[in-house]
């Protein structure tokens, strides 16, 4: 039995389960709900828990230590020349034993008994099937593949039985529990506390787990390089050699890269914030409820768009014409038809990126200015003033934290923006105040540095770590800003 259809199967337990205690709560009240604890919905819940929640836990349990039992009982039916080998050559003959156990599923009665006889070639009879092994294969393979096909279709049956059993049995439990004071109630918002504690804990320990093992390898590569020379050097060359080769120690300067980044950063922002704000102001302010109800929409659909998408606009349409319009331009005022703006260059990124981000800027702000109380227009609009100084001097002014939370929460996402960058910008890593010539980002090296076959051991690769936690500690600090600001215009404002 699969796992995806025993999991079907709890599940239509539980659900019959929900019917059985809602039903035993209506016998046991005797027609008058008044007599019950908790509703009859609480009833069923409890019921359908005990019959989904103990089975599912064995479930996966048993999906987890199972294939280690397996794999153990097959290693231990190996002949003792191949366990004698050491642990890496028991291994390998686990793979192949365990490819020669799909094998066999695909082979007929005849074609098994021709291989157990040593009449047929393995390795030519599992690649008829699709079956590819890595060598000629063994004998003894052959055995253990049957071993492990036996103890995988046990341990099916077993834990199809174990789960059913499991599950009904708590059904039942849980039926029998049912009375006219059972506070079925409790019960079911104690697993449901349960349950949110759980999911919370999920996504604390990820994060946790995600800067534990970054910061894990970066210091493995401030042991080989100083942070001095990371976080104020100046020149990018780390030098890449062959996997295997040792390397060369290379030059690690963050500066360029933080350059880069902030500086594309602050273009798209320079592009994105105006637009988006003016977007908003009108959408919550000046248009129609029809008009309304169709513009914004359309104008969130560009948060929809991969960045990819926005890499090839810019690649193939804003960088050419910002080259060919500049080449234009210095004519017309020089007679040199000489382009002055690269097709790839922080302008072109920084445009094209902040196309990207006005449905940020515009959606968010909209919201917060929507929040702002009625009473402070219709107060500002009966003593006289118009619409626009309405906008101008009391909504704004009262959204302005808001929008400023939004505008930091906006940045953080284009300081962590790659594929824009890569087609747009470049990857040379530069100093310079023009924005007509390329530049790029953290998030690029990144890619960079772990791209290619590299042994993770060397400060070429373990850079991109480094790289990842600084980009990290940036885009928290913005998020953290902003929460603040967030929070202090909510506490203001209701």
């Amino acid at each position: 039995m699969s796992t995806s259809f025993l999991l079907l199967l709890i599940v239509l337990i539980g659900f019959i389960s929900y019917f059985a205690g809602r039903a035993r709560s209506f016998a046991q009240a005797g027609g008058k709900l008044s007599n019950l604890h908790s509703l009859p919905g609480y009833h069923g819940s409890y019921v359908a828990i005990w019959a989904i929640l103990p089975a599912a836990l064995v479930l996966g349990a048993w999906l987890v230590a199972a294939p280690v039992y397996i794999d153990s009982s097959t290693r231990a039916v190996l002949p003792e020349t191949v366990q004698a080998q050491g642990g890496a050559t028991v291994e390998l003959a686990l793979g192949q034993v365990k490819s020669v156990a799909g094998g066999l599923k695909r082979l007929t009665a005849e074609e098994v008994s021709a291989l157990e006889s040593g009449s047929a070639n393995l390795r030519s009879t599992l690649a008829a099937k699709g079956v590819a092994l890595a060598g000629e294969g063994e004998p003894y393979m052959i055995t253990a593949a049957q071993h492990f096909n036996a103890m995988t279709v046990t341990n099916r049956w077993l834990m199809s039985a174990a789960v059913l059993l499991i599950a009904i049995a708590g059904g039942v439990y849980a039926i029998r529990n049912i009375a006219t004071r059972f506070r079925a109630r409790n019960q079911v918002e104690r697993v449901m506390l349960g349950a949110l504690v759980v999911a919370s804990s999920i996504a604390i320990l990820t994060t946790v787990g995600i800067i534990a093992s970054m910061l894990s390898e970066a210091g493995r590569f401030f042991t080989m390089v100083s942070p001095f020379e990371f976080f104020f050097g100046t020149v990018w060359d780390p030098r890449f050699a062959a996997a295997g080769s040792g390397g060369a120690s290379g030059q690690f300067g963050l500066i360029p890269l933080l350059a880069g980044t902030l500086y594309i950063a602050f273009v798209a922002m320079l592009f994105a914030v105006p637009i988006g704000l003016f977007a908003a102001i009108y959408m919550a302010e000046y248009a129609s409820p029809r008009l309304r109800s169709t513009a914004k929409p359309l104008l969130e659909v560009l948060a929809g768009i991969p960045t990819i998408v926005y890499g090839f606009f810019a690649l193939v349409t804003v960088g050419p014409f910002l080259r060919d319009i500049s080449a234009q331009l210095n004519g017309l005022v020089t007679g040199n038809y000489q382009n002055f703006i690269q097709a790839q260059s922080v302008l072109t990124a920084g445009i094209v990126m902040g196309i990207m981000l006005i449905p940020f800027v515009s959606s968010l702000s909209d919201d917060i200015i929507t929040q702002v109380p009625r009473a402070l227009r219709d107060g500002s609009l009966g003593l006289g003033a118009t619409r626009s100084e309405t906008v101008k001097k009391v909504i704004l002014p009262a959204a302005l934290p808001g929008i400023v939370g939004a505008l930091l929460l906006t940045a953080s996402r284009a300081v962590g923006e790659t594929m824009i960058v890569v087609l747009a910008a470049g990857v040379a890593a530069r100093m310079q105040i023009n924005p007509f010539e390329p530049m790029t980002t953290v998030t690029v090296k990144i890619v960079n540095q772990l791209t290619g076959d590299l042994e993770f051991t060397s400060p070429q690769t373990l850079v991109a770590f480094a790289l990842g936690i600084t980009l990290f500690v940036i885009t928290l600090g913005l998020n953290i800003y902003a929460l603040y600001i967030v929070r202090k215009y909510r506490e203001q404002y209701e």
